[in-house]
Protein backbone atom coordinates (compact mmCIF):
# COMPACT_ATOMS: atom_id res chain seq x y z
CA UNK A 1 0.00 0.00 0.00
CA UNK A 2 1.28 3.48 -0.88
CA UNK A 3 1.30 6.13 1.66
CA UNK A 4 1.81 9.68 2.06
CA UNK A 5 3.04 11.44 5.29
CA UNK A 6 1.46 15.47 5.49
CA UNK A 7 5.34 16.92 5.39
CA UNK A 8 5.01 15.01 2.19
CA UNK A 9 2.03 15.82 0.47
CA UNK A 10 2.81 19.80 1.36
CA UNK A 11 6.08 19.45 -0.53
CA UNK A 12 4.88 17.96 -3.23
CA UNK A 13 2.32 20.72 -3.55
CA UNK A 14 4.41 23.24 -3.12
CA UNK A 15 6.95 21.61 -5.59
CA UNK A 16 4.39 21.23 -8.37
CA UNK A 17 2.54 24.86 -8.15
CA UNK A 18 6.00 26.31 -8.29
CA UNK A 19 7.05 24.30 -11.42
CA UNK A 20 3.90 24.92 -13.33
CA UNK A 21 4.03 28.93 -12.49
CA UNK A 22 7.42 28.75 -13.85
CA UNK A 23 6.84 26.60 -17.13
CA UNK A 24 3.94 28.59 -17.91
CA UNK A 25 5.81 32.11 -17.29
CA UNK A 26 8.65 30.99 -19.44
CA UNK A 27 6.35 29.63 -22.24
CA UNK A 28 4.23 33.13 -22.01
CA UNK A 29 7.23 34.84 -23.36
CA UNK A 30 5.98 38.01 -21.03
CA UNK A 31 2.24 38.16 -21.99
CA UNK A 32 -0.39 37.97 -19.53
CA UNK A 33 -3.09 36.27 -21.08
CA UNK A 34 -0.95 33.82 -22.56
CA UNK A 35 0.16 32.96 -18.88
CA UNK A 36 -3.41 32.45 -17.76
CA UNK A 37 -3.87 30.40 -20.70
CA UNK A 38 -0.58 28.30 -19.98
CA UNK A 39 -1.38 27.66 -16.07
CA UNK A 40 -3.95 24.73 -16.83
CA UNK A 41 -1.81 23.27 -19.26
CA UNK A 42 1.49 23.40 -17.57
CA UNK A 43 -0.27 22.14 -14.86
CA UNK A 44 -1.14 18.97 -17.11
CA UNK A 45 1.63 19.06 -18.29
CA UNK A 46 4.88 19.60 -16.37
CA UNK A 47 3.11 18.74 -12.92
CA UNK A 48 1.72 16.02 -13.92
CA UNK A 49 5.21 14.42 -15.46
CA UNK A 50 6.93 15.81 -12.38
CA UNK A 51 4.78 14.22 -10.13
CA UNK A 52 4.35 10.61 -11.60
CA UNK A 53 7.95 10.61 -12.21
CA UNK A 54 8.48 10.93 -8.29
CA UNK A 55 5.67 8.40 -7.03
CA UNK A 56 7.28 6.08 -9.86
CA UNK A 57 10.13 5.95 -7.58
CA UNK A 58 8.20 5.88 -4.14
CA UNK A 59 5.88 3.43 -5.57
CA UNK A 60 8.24 0.88 -6.74
CA UNK A 61 10.31 1.35 -3.46
CA UNK A 62 8.03 0.91 -1.08
CA UNK A 63 6.82 -2.68 -2.85
CA UNK A 64 10.54 -3.63 -1.95
CA UNK A 65 9.61 -3.11 1.87
CA UNK A 66 11.56 0.43 2.07
CA UNK A 67 10.93 4.08 3.41
CA UNK A 68 10.29 5.99 0.70
CA UNK A 69 9.47 9.86 0.82
CA UNK A 70 9.66 12.86 -1.64
CA UNK A 71 11.08 16.08 0.09
CA UNK A 72 11.24 19.44 -1.82
CA UNK A 73 14.61 21.07 -2.44
CA UNK A 74 14.21 24.72 -1.09
CA UNK A 75 17.51 25.67 -2.92
CA UNK A 76 16.57 24.04 -6.10
CA UNK A 77 13.40 25.83 -6.07
CA UNK A 78 15.16 28.87 -5.57
CA UNK A 79 17.18 27.97 -8.22
CA UNK A 80 14.26 27.42 -10.77
CA UNK A 81 13.03 30.66 -9.84
CA UNK A 82 15.76 32.57 -10.96
CA UNK A 83 17.03 30.69 -13.92
CA UNK A 84 13.49 30.78 -15.19
CA UNK A 85 13.78 34.81 -15.21
CA UNK A 86 17.14 34.31 -17.34
CA UNK A 87 15.01 32.51 -20.27
CA UNK A 88 15.44 28.74 -18.67
CA UNK A 89 14.76 26.48 -15.92
CA UNK A 90 16.99 24.35 -13.82
CA UNK A 91 14.43 21.72 -12.54
CA UNK A 92 15.65 20.45 -9.27
CA UNK A 93 12.62 21.00 -7.04
CA UNK A 94 13.41 17.61 -4.63
CA UNK A 95 13.70 14.35 -4.65
CA UNK A 96 12.11 11.13 -3.66
CA UNK A 97 14.48 9.94 -0.37
CA UNK A 98 14.77 6.21 -0.04
CA UNK A 99 16.05 4.00 2.92
CA UNK A 100 16.16 0.51 3.74
CA UNK A 101 14.87 -0.41 7.33
CA UNK A 102 17.71 -3.55 6.79
CA UNK A 103 20.64 -0.93 5.84
CA UNK A 104 20.92 -2.53 2.57
CA UNK A 105 19.39 -1.87 -0.97
CA UNK A 106 21.22 -3.71 -3.44
CA UNK A 107 22.60 -2.43 -6.77
CA UNK A 108 19.39 -4.49 -8.55
CA UNK A 109 16.70 -2.81 -6.21
CA UNK A 110 18.54 0.33 -6.48
CA UNK A 111 18.79 0.26 -10.38
CA UNK A 112 15.17 -0.80 -10.46
CA UNK A 113 13.74 1.62 -8.42
CA UNK A 114 15.80 4.56 -10.35
CA UNK A 115 14.52 3.65 -13.82
CA UNK A 116 11.31 3.73 -12.92
CA UNK A 117 10.53 7.76 -13.15
CA UNK A 118 11.55 8.15 -16.90
CA UNK A 119 10.11 4.75 -17.47
CA UNK A 120 7.03 6.94 -16.73
CA UNK A 121 8.09 9.53 -18.72
CA UNK A 122 8.81 7.76 -21.84
CA UNK A 123 4.90 6.29 -21.54
CA UNK A 124 3.68 9.81 -20.54
CA UNK A 125 5.60 10.91 -23.84
CA UNK A 126 4.47 8.21 -26.09
CA UNK A 127 0.71 9.07 -24.89
CA UNK A 128 1.12 12.41 -25.94
CA UNK A 129 3.01 12.29 -29.17
CA UNK A 130 -0.26 9.41 -29.57
CA UNK A 131 -2.87 12.00 -29.07
CA UNK A 132 -1.38 14.93 -30.72
CA UNK A 133 -1.09 12.58 -33.74
CA UNK A 134 -4.08 11.66 -33.52
CA UNK A 135 -5.83 14.81 -33.36
CA UNK A 136 -3.42 16.50 -35.44
CA UNK A 137 -5.76 16.54 -38.58
CA UNK A 138 -9.10 18.16 -37.22
CA UNK A 139 -6.73 21.36 -35.11
CA UNK A 140 -8.01 24.00 -37.08
CA UNK A 141 -7.60 27.78 -36.47
CA UNK A 142 -11.48 28.16 -35.84
CA UNK A 143 -11.36 25.23 -33.03
CA UNK A 144 -9.69 27.05 -30.31
CA UNK A 145 -10.29 23.76 -28.38
CA UNK A 146 -8.20 21.78 -30.69
CA UNK A 147 -5.87 23.90 -30.62
CA UNK A 148 -5.82 24.02 -26.90
CA UNK A 149 -5.52 20.23 -26.56
CA UNK A 150 -2.46 20.28 -29.42
CA UNK A 151 -0.75 22.83 -27.21
CA UNK A 152 -1.12 20.76 -23.86
CA UNK A 153 0.54 17.56 -26.14
CA UNK A 154 3.11 19.17 -27.73
CA UNK A 155 4.57 20.51 -25.24
CA UNK A 156 3.22 17.21 -22.69
CA UNK A 157 5.48 15.14 -25.20
CA UNK A 158 8.66 17.85 -25.22
CA UNK A 159 8.65 18.23 -21.64
CA UNK A 160 8.39 14.31 -20.65
CA UNK A 161 10.73 13.25 -23.45
CA UNK A 162 13.48 15.25 -21.77
CA UNK A 163 12.83 14.69 -18.16
CA UNK A 164 13.42 10.84 -19.28
CA UNK A 165 16.71 11.85 -21.41
CA UNK A 166 17.82 13.92 -18.84
CA UNK A 167 17.20 11.99 -16.02
CA UNK A 168 19.15 9.06 -17.67
CA UNK A 169 22.04 10.89 -18.13
CA UNK A 170 25.19 9.20 -16.27
CA UNK A 171 25.83 11.44 -13.80
CA UNK A 172 25.89 10.62 -10.05
CA UNK A 173 22.82 11.22 -8.38
CA UNK A 174 20.80 11.34 -11.32
CA UNK A 175 18.80 8.17 -12.08
CA UNK A 176 21.08 7.20 -15.43
CA UNK A 177 23.95 6.33 -13.16
CA UNK A 178 22.26 4.20 -10.72
CA UNK A 179 20.55 2.38 -13.94
CA UNK A 180 23.82 1.85 -15.56
CA UNK A 181 25.40 0.88 -11.99
CA UNK A 182 22.89 -2.29 -12.30
CA UNK A 183 22.35 -2.79 -16.07
CA UNK A 184 24.08 -1.21 -18.88
CA UNK A 185 21.92 -2.65 -21.81
CA UNK A 186 18.77 -1.42 -20.68
CA UNK A 187 20.60 2.02 -20.23
CA UNK A 188 21.55 2.16 -23.31
CA UNK A 189 17.89 0.94 -24.63
CA UNK A 190 16.11 3.61 -22.74
CA UNK A 191 18.42 6.11 -22.94
CA UNK A 192 18.24 6.05 -26.88
CA UNK A 193 14.39 5.89 -26.65
CA UNK A 194 14.18 9.52 -24.94
CA UNK A 195 16.94 10.40 -26.95
CA UNK A 196 14.64 9.70 -30.12
CA UNK A 197 11.65 10.96 -28.77
CA UNK A 198 13.22 13.82 -27.03
CA UNK A 199 14.44 14.70 -31.21
CA UNK A 200 11.21 14.28 -32.30
CA UNK A 201 9.53 16.82 -29.79
CA UNK A 202 12.15 19.22 -31.52
CA UNK A 203 10.85 18.71 -34.97
CA UNK A 204 7.04 18.01 -34.91
CA UNK A 205 3.96 19.87 -33.91
CA UNK A 206 0.64 19.24 -34.28
CA UNK A 207 -0.62 22.30 -35.59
Amino acid sequence: MVTFSKTEIKDLIISITVITLLFAYLYSNGSLDMLIILIPITLVTVGLSFILHELGHKITAQQYGFFAEFRKWNYGLILAVITAFMGFIFLAPGAVYIGSYTGFISDRENGIISIAGPIVNIVLAIIFLGIGLTIQPYVTLNNIIMIYLALTCSIGFHINSFLALFNLLPIPTLDGSKVMKWNIPIWLITIIISGVLTFISYTITFF
